[in-house]
């Protein structure tokens, strides 16, 4: 059954008893604690309605259906009983406040069957769901697509050791690949995929959802260039701690069954968070897109008579997992301005207009970006998109900049704010610092903290 699938039957399952528990609190409310005979009203069908996607949206908020694969009960009781507390207590207020009651105390005995039920059903059910899937991982029917990434003796110990296990930890091994090109160890327990430096292309291959760097974790250079390649996205990295990682509480535990590894945890924003911050930038960017149309015009115009050419100027950038899109700006430059190949622009660049000059002092150009914004291609805050050229150059003097692309990017950023526009790749590389510090600290707060520092220097038009 795929992730797809399951996240559906999941959902199927929430759905039906969000509607059968506000059912059953309706006649408990009715029966036992308003002691009134049964009777159903209009208003118990559009509850009926609305109730159960109320719930689906706090479940989906909290990243329960982003892969019910890696559920586990501990996990399922915190985020059914979170979601319990904050939908009840807004039913109440909304749905059971106004209530005709003889006596206060009714309240809340109201709330405690409300919460009651809903808490109970929805945890006992989705308790069951997720048993029976761990008991298939337990049981080695369902696993993970995972690549083991060495082909020495640790890569040999790092795979009997999981598969001896007396519990299946999710694993289910595809292949290996190597460093070197010389050991291949592991050939006899797994077929050879190839070497590492088509490990992009093999993971897209066999669909690998586990990546398992069978090197030790003192090996910072091999670990910081294979982690910079892959980091992001849907798949999971894990690699072997030594002492110091284990003493310095590195080493986190989801699952007591398991292997000894740390797993790389590339997102630090909670999936809730996602959910918001995608939410606020198709808002925000709806209301901006509203709200300058005059300015639009007025740029628009200033553009056109600034020189000849098209008002706006499209480019491929690189968004995020590497897929690339065209980014949409007002056009600073004159038309032909590379046609000597990709350059970057300088603070006395003779190919900027005038025009062109005070509006990236502004920051104005970027201002089209809110339509980038939201069709997907794009946040409001991100590390800034780049040319694929340019991205090659980088790469080759400090491969991290790669963890850039594994998220999708901003108008604006830490690194934009901090730094502003660069001339150069050095420069480039530098500002890369300032977004590699974003990406791990992420949160709405910063977010927020940015944005607000990019209003500024709009207003005092301190842009670099």
């Amino acid at each position: 059954m795929s992730k797809k699938t399951l996240a559906f039957l999941l959902i199927l399952t929430d759905w039906m008893v969000a509607i059968f528990a506000w059912s059953s609190f309706y006649y408990v409310r009715k029966i036992y604690i308003e002691h009134t005979s049964f009777t159903i009203e209009n208003s118990f069908f559009i509850a009926l309605a609305i109730i159960p996607c109320v719930w689906l949206l706090i479940f989906a908020i909290q990243g329960t259906y982003h892969d019910v694969r890696r559920l586990y009960r501990v996990k399922v009781i915190s985020i059914t009983f979170i979601a319990s507390i904050i939908v009840t207590t807004a039913l109440f207020f909304v749905l059971l406040l106004d209530d005709d009651i003889d006596n206060y105390k009714l309240y809340y005995v109201s709330a405690a069957w409300l919460f009651g039920i809903h808490f109970s059903l929805f945890l006992i059910t989705r308790l069951i769901f997720v048993s029976v899937i761990v008991k298939q991982i337990h049981t080695r029917k369902r696993g993970f697509r995972t690549l083991i990434i060495g082909g020495s003796d640790k890569a040999v110990d790092i795979y009997n050791e999981i598969t001896q296990l007396p519990k299946g930890s999710g694993h289910s091994f595809v292949g290996f690949v190597n460093l070197n090109g010389i050991d291949r160890l592991l050939e006899d327990n797994l077929p050879y995929l190839g070497h590492a430096d088509d490990l992009e292309k093999i993971i897209r291959e066999y669909k690998i959802e586990e990546v398992i760097i069978a090197l030790e974790s003192v090996e910072h250079a091999k670990l910081k260039n294979i982690i910079s390649r892959i980091e992001g996205g849907e798949i999971a990295i894990k690699i072997l701690p030594d002492m110091y990682d284990i003493v310095s509480g590195s080493v986190k535990m989801n699952n007591i069954f398991g292997a000894l590894l740390i797993e790389v945890n590339s997102d630090v924003m909670p999936i809730w968070q996602l959910a918001i911050k995608r939410f606020l930038d198709v808002l925000l960017s709806t209301i901006a897109l509203i709200l300058l149309i005059p300015v639009y015009i007025v740029l628009a115009i200033a553009v056109k008579f600034s020189s000849p050419g098209p008002i706006f100027f499209y480019q491929e950038r690189i968004g995020a997992n590497g897929f690339p899109f065209k980014i949409i700006k007002f056009r600073t430059m004159f038309v032909d301005s590379e046609k000597d190949g990709p350059q970057l622009s300088s603070t006395h660049d003779c190919r900027i207009t005038p025009v062109g000059r005070f509006m990236r002092k502004l920051r104005l150009d970027e201002f089209p970006q809110f339509i980038n914004v939201l069709i997907g291609d794009m946040s409001l805050v991100g590390p800034r998109p780049e040319r694929q050229f340019f991205i090659d150059k980088i790469v080759a003097i400090e491969p991290q900049f790669l963890q850039l692309t594994k998220v999708r990017p901003g108008i604006t950023s830490w690194g934009q704010v901090k730094y502003g526009y660069a001339e150069n790749v050095d420069q480039m590389i530098q500002r890369m610092k300032y977004d590699l510090l974003y990406m791990k600290n992420r949160t709405l707060a910063l977010d927020f903290k940015i944005m607000l520092y990019t209003i500024l220097i709009v207003v005092k038009a301190k842009g670099k």
